[in-house]
């Protein structure tokens, strides 16, 4: 029986293969835990490798972020250190299975359940299939067929996708080569505002009032008689949609991604503005206008006089109300803020715009990339000020984030 393609966990026997596309498998083959007190409760070799993805099962039962593809790495690691010590498998996993400082009390729990308490999860069992892990270098790798059959019927295939752990990797860690395969994966995304009602109406089939102009036109087909009844509806239209993004140097690592993810907002809608806030306030909306995103991106580079430098966010979107905001840009808009929150501005400025933005807008959005960091509170002053007057309050550090914030704009 073959497993889903991509599953987050997988039980397998004491021989892990793996190989990348089309390439010869390779083995490691845990050895047996010794049976003293000092170490981890002895386990039969050939279900020792169940037993590691059962802890990994157990991690996540408890509430622990496991990332994905890191149970290949704690068989891996065991494979390496020896499983003949409680502090070999012990360390194999918090190295490898471990991301936040918080989850680490919980692993010493289950650690101590799992291994050491002899807990039913360590009773023998049958020898399961082996576990081949494929690791696709593109979408084209899933369908691939060049496993044998004869290998395909009684091996376990679980596929991990680079794509999808590119998807959920910071930007900030990403190198030039990985950025740009996100950008281009951003070129497919779009976003689709929320609608509103609007005072032109639409012809409806039984719904809406009656439309008397255009069941007297259609009376006239017919020698003047009114054969039929034709009714108008309410029209919608999408909401404007304001994007604000924040230039300043903290936010170098996110700039050029989020900047590329602004240009694919832009494709195809014409209700999109696009402003850069830094020590000044600059509208990008005429220079990510085109379609070409390098192209796009080289203009606006030319247009903003202040990337990375320091930023007045509460000047920057107090000039935004003046100029344009309450003026009729920002009403009935929805607004997204793309800021780390640091401001060199005084924190009552940023109250009073962001309040004044909050009255005429119909949904303020703050997407901050620092919001994914572990332990992240909103202690910044810009941040701290600006806040309460947010309606959502998203991240922004990933491709993953950016299309739940895409999501998230289109309900």
């Amino acid at each position: 029986m073959r497993a889903p393609s991509t599953p987050r966990s997988a039980r397998c026997s004491s021989t892990v293969r793996t190989r990348t596309g089309s390439a010869p498998a390779a083995s490691a083959t845990c050895s047996q835990l010794p049976a003293r007190a000092e170490v981890v409760a002895a386990v039969p070799e050939r279900t020792l490798d169940r037993h590691l993805v059962g802890f990994v099962d157990a991690l996540r039962r408890a509430g622990v972020a496991v990332p994905v593809g890191s149970t290949l790495d704690f068989g891996r690691a065991v494979a390496e250190v020896g499983a003949d010590t409680r502090g070999g498998v012990y360390w194999s996993g918090r190295s490898t299975l471990i991301t936040r400082p918080e989850d680490i009390a919980t692993f010493d729990e289950v650690f101590e359940l799992h291994w050491v308490g002899g807990v039913a999860s360590l009773r023998d069992v049958s020898e399961p299939p082996a576990l081949t892990v494929l690791l696709d270098d593109g979408p084209d790798a899933a369908d691939s067929g060049d496993e044998p059959d004869d290998v395909r019927d009684d091996v376990v295939s679980v596929r991990y996708s680079r794509i999808e752990v590119l998807g959920a990797k910071d930007f900030a860690e990403c190198s030039d080569d990985e950025l740009a395969e996100l950008h281009s994966m951003m070129l497919e995304m779009r976003l689709s505002g929320p609608t509103r009602p609007c005072r032109r109406r639409h012809p409806s089939r039984r719904r809406g009032r009656p439309d008397l102009r255009r069941t007297v036109q259609a009376a006239l087909r017919t020698g003047g008689e009114p054969m039929r009844r034709v009714f108008a509806d309410t029209g919608v239209r999408p909401r404007r949609l304001v994007l604000l993004l924040d230039v300043s140097g903290s936010m170098e690592p996110y700039t050029r991604a989020l900047l590329r993810f602004l240009h694919a907002a832009m494709v195809g809608r014409r209700d999109v503005e696009v402003f850069a806030l830094g020590t000044r306030l600059t509208r990008l909306t005429r220079e990510l206008s085109t379609r070409d995103p390098d192209a796009a991106l080289g203009r606006a580079a030319l247009a903003v006089a202040d990337w990375s430098g320091g930023t007045r966010l509460g000047d920057g979107i107090g000039e935004f109300n003046d100029r344009w905001g309450v003026r009729g840009m920002a009403r009935g808009a929805t607004v997204v803020v793309l800021s780390d929150g640091w401001d060199r501005g005084e924190p009552a400025v940023m109250d009073e715009q962001m309040t004044r933005l909050g009255r005429v807008a119909h949904e303020v959005v703050w997407v901050n990339p620092l919001k994914a960091t572990p332990g992240y509170a909103p202690l910044a002053r810009g941040m701290a000020a600006a806040l309460p007057h947010v309606d959502r309050f998203l991240e922004g550090h990933s491709l993953d984030s950016l299309k739940a914030l895409a999501a998230a704009i289109a309900e």
